[in-house]
């Protein structure tokens, strides 16, 4: 990472001077030196505390209190860099399991990064607060200094001793120390660049995310996309067993009553018959569309047969003649299934309004533990995935599974979409 103050200081050290980063070093380095302190007295009470009470019991709690001290500390110093230093540190901390107390310390000690950041709390408080004092002294020395002359007009005519063994009368016997006070102020200028480039350089070896930070967010992330897709699928085989067991079990019932009380009133001059024709006919559409959306919530075929059973009896519903070769020598893992199942209804569905193709052909394979889809129609051709919703939607369900989709359709036909996903995600 670079340091953008130490890249100022070195590419121009002249116009450096006349910059805004100076006075931006000194407001870093000057509200260091105080939060710096607060940080020393606050941590030192918890630590005096904590290893007093430590026989009781509650010095236990103080000294974990004192361990995670540094996350809050961080959380100051990743926003106070940003007087001299305009690129962000990111957050190296993770989400977290629960919202309670326990989950939450427990995930923090676990951390590397909460570790780091008490490092940088205790070296924030000794080494950066001492070199704060010590730059604050000079600073307001070589500022004195600077206005001397100020300083003996506004008390003459008394004596005014700004050098220890020196007394100065006059505003002109003042000047000498003018100079070494704007001295002073130069050293000060590029000495505050370099420290603070100093503290910005330990801020991000010991604040920032390392890749073992980002890996653990990746597998975190990856989990609990893993785990709502479950919840997700298990939800939708909910909805589709109560359809199943409920309404349409209902709707074959009404039916059939409605059936009984035809057969009853056939043969008598009736107005009442005709309604009821009409109801059980408005019974039987009803419950075929909801046996169509039962199927289409997750077919029982997919769960009962697998990939390719579910895929031909899908073919022979398309509108479009289908030709289904799909070969795998094992059932796959149930989300890639319903992955490779939906992804491949939504490309029947796309080439049956869009494609204007006669004939489309669905190949499955398994290849190094990777299911692979080629579908491929005859149409036009020309599909544009930045056109709309239906390529990127296919896109992002195969992206659940850390998969990819391809799409080649040059204009005139034809148009094949390549499905890999891997049966280990």
């Amino acid at each position: 990472m670079t340091v953008a103050v130490w890249e100022a200081l070195r590419r121009r050290p002249l116009r450096f001077l006349l910059s805004a980063w100076p006075l931006r070093a000194w407001a870093f380095l000057l509200s260091g030196t105080v939060l710096g302190l607060l940080v020393l007295l606050a941590l030192a009470a918890l630590l005096f505390v904590g290893v007093g009470l430590s026989v009781v019991g509650i010095g236990l709690v103080v000294l974990l209190a004192a361990a995670v001290s540094g996350i809050p500390v961080a959380a100051m110093e990743r926003r106070r860099l940003r007087i001299v230093e305009p690129h962000p540190l990111l957050d190296p901390h993770g989400s977290l399991p629960g919202t309670g107390a326990l989950p939450w310390l427990r995930t923090r000690l676990r951390e590397r990064a909460t570790w780091r950041e008490l490092a940088y709390t205790l070296v924030f408080g000794l080494v950066f607060t001492a070199t704060g004092v010590g730059f604050t002294a000079l600073l307001g020395l070589s500022v004195m200094l600077a206005v001397a002359p100020v300083i003996v007009w506004a008390i003459s005519p008394d004596t005014v001793m700004l050098i220890p063994g020196q007394a100065i009368s006059d505003p002109v016997g003042a000047l000498p120390g003018t100079a070494a006070g704007l001295f002073g102020l130069l050293v000060c200028a590029y000495a505050g660049g370099l420290l603070a480039g100093t503290q910005v350089r330990i801020a991000q070896f010991l604040l920032s995310a390392r890749e073992e930070d980002l890996s653990s967010r990746v597998i975190e992330l990856t989990r609990s996309r893993a785990r709502l897709i479950d919840a997700f699928e298990a939800e939708r085989r909910r909805i589709e067993r109560d359809l199943h067991d409920g309404a349409q079990q209902q709707l074959v019932a009404l039916s059939m009553t409605l059936g009984l009380a035809e057969l009853e009133l056939r043969g008598q001059d009736s107005p009442a018959s005709a309604y009821i024709a009409r109801a059980r006919g408005e019974a039987r559409q009803a419950l075929a569309e909801l046996r169509g959306l039962v199927r289409g919530i997750h077919p029982q075929v997919l769960t009962d047969h697998g990939l390719p059973a579910a895929v031909a009896e899908l073919a022979l519903r398309n509108p479009i003649p289908v030709t289904v070769d799909i070969d795998l020598p094992h059932r796959m893992p149930t989300s890639v299934e319903t992955m490779a199942y939906f992804t491949i209804t939504e490309a029947l569905t796309n080439a049956s309004k869009h494609s204007g193709a006669d004939h489309v052909a669905v190949v499955g394979r398994l290849r190094n533990d990777k299911l692979v889809l080629l579908i491929t129609d005859d149409g036009h051709g020309g599909a544009d995935p930045t056109a709309g919703a239906g390529l990127q939607g296919l896109a992002d369900r195969v992206a659940i599974l850390k998969g990819r989709l391809v799409v080649t359709s040059p204009v005139g036909g034809p148009t094949q979409l390549r499905v890999e996903v891997p049966c280990s995600a």
